[in-house]
């Protein structure tokens, strides 16, 4: 499956901090995600535009070279992949062969990303346990708090989820159906990055991270945030 990856090296946004930032065209990204083309965030504003570039081969490289280039990174490099865009795929299935080419690329790194692939799948389910287990940190993502607890007692994975403004209230961690969800510390501290923190790189965290809808189109995104 031809795949085009767009890699910035010390990224520029605030949120990551200066690190390793990937950009995969849109075909990775599944269908079904309820985000798809009703609200993801990266459908908008400047890293839509830049998506746009990257899926239509303007920008970034094949696979195969983006692969080689992760292989390069530093020892223990923090970095995110799919700032937009998901895992290859085929037929919502995820693409073994092409994943575990990039997990071992990352060996001796500390990449980690976010995943829609529907993991009711059994194939999905075992490679993203599969990619945590080896040192790639793969996070489930929760379309809400219910959702995600769900996923959290379906898989050994670490989950994620987006949630709705509300749901935080003036807390930054809440017990949601007798499990733990911490806020995205970034959200609400200007001196927190990806590369500060780090907990989405961390495989066997048992906290679900949640994001708070955001972006242009949050309150589309907030109504499916709410379950």
């Amino acid at each position: 499956m031809a795949m085009q990856v767009h890699l910035t090296r010390v990224s520029s946004n605030k949120k990551t901090g200066p690190i390793p930032v990937t950009t995969t065209e849109e075909k990775s990204c599944p269908t079904t995600c309820p985000f798809f083309g009703q609200g993801c965030y990266a459908s908008a504003g400047p890293l839509a535009l830049h998506w746009r570039k990257v899926s239509g081969g303007e920008r970034g490289m094949p696979w195969e070279e983006f692969v080689k280039e992760i292989s390069k990174l530093p020892k223990r490099q923090l970095w995110r992949h799919n700032q937009a865009g998901d895992l290859p795929h085929s037929h919502e299935y995820i693409d073994g062969d092409m994943v575990l080419e990039l997990v071992k690329a990352n060996k001796g790194k500390s990449g980690f990303t976010y995943t829609h692939h529907d993991i009711g799948k059994p194939h999905n389910k075992a490679m993203v346990e599969l990619c945590n287990d080896r040192g790639f940190t793969v996070n489930v993502s929760g379309n809400n708090p219910t959702h995600a607890v769900q996923l959290k007692r379906e898989t050994t994975a670490p989950v994620v989820s987006v949630v709705a403004a509300e749901f935080w209230g003036d807390r930054k961690s809440v017990k949601h159906d007798g499990e733990t969800f911490v806020r995205c510390p970034a959200e609400y501290d200007k001196n927190v990055s990806c590369a500060t923190c780090g907990a989405c790189a961390v495989a066997d965290r048992k906290a679900i991270i949640g994001f708070t809808a955001h972006g242009t189109q949050k309150k589309k995104v907030s109504i499916i945030a709410r379950g």
